[in-house]
């Protein structure tokens, strides 16, 4: 083997940090190194997903999912969003869980971060709920939240 295919073979060295040496590692340990998974931005609950796929059952037409985000609006400054969305618009974050698919809008995913959502039914409503790390506060009337971007550290813990 020629020094000039030897070199393509180990074409790229690391700085080992611990010992401040030089190593030169294959290229097969190289292409078997993959990225870390990034963590899910939101899980649903058993009751969320059979209520989502009760109400897609029911839809009108079929639908790629149904999107969550957020917007700016009531007393306490945000308010989740729910719609059904006709096709996976390309910043969309996939969440496909419980056999669900949900769409997070991209201005939303930070806030959503680490959120569970769930289904509650008592004796008065039945409504979509929204366990989530990022919110400091909620209204009285609980139709709108404060929310704060996650951190890194929180996204990790997820």
């Amino acid at each position: 083997m020629s020094v000039r295919n030897t070199a393509a073979y180990l074409i790229h060295v690391v700085r080992v940090m611990n010992m401040n040496a030089m190593r030169i590692v294959p290229q097969q340990e190289i292409e078997m190194a993959t990225a870390r998974p990034r963590p899910q931005v939101m899980r649903l609950t058993e009751a969320a997903a059979d209520r989502i796929k009760a109400i897609m059952a029911k839809a009108e037409k079929p639908f790629a999912g149904v999107r969550v985000g957020v917007k700016n609006g009531g007393c306490a400054g945000m308010a989740y969003t729910m719609e059904y969305a006709e096709a996976v618009a390309p910043a969309d974050e996939v969440v496909e869980d419980k056999g669900v698919r949900v769409l997070i809008d991209p201005k939303a995913i930070l806030f959503l971060i680490g959120t569970e959502m769930d289904y509650k039914t008592d004796k008065l409503a039945a409504q979509f709920v929204f366990n989530n790390p990022n919110q400091t506060s909620a209204c009285g009337c609980g139709e709108s939240v404060a929310l704060t971007p996650a951190s890194e550290s929180a996204s990790e813990a997820h």
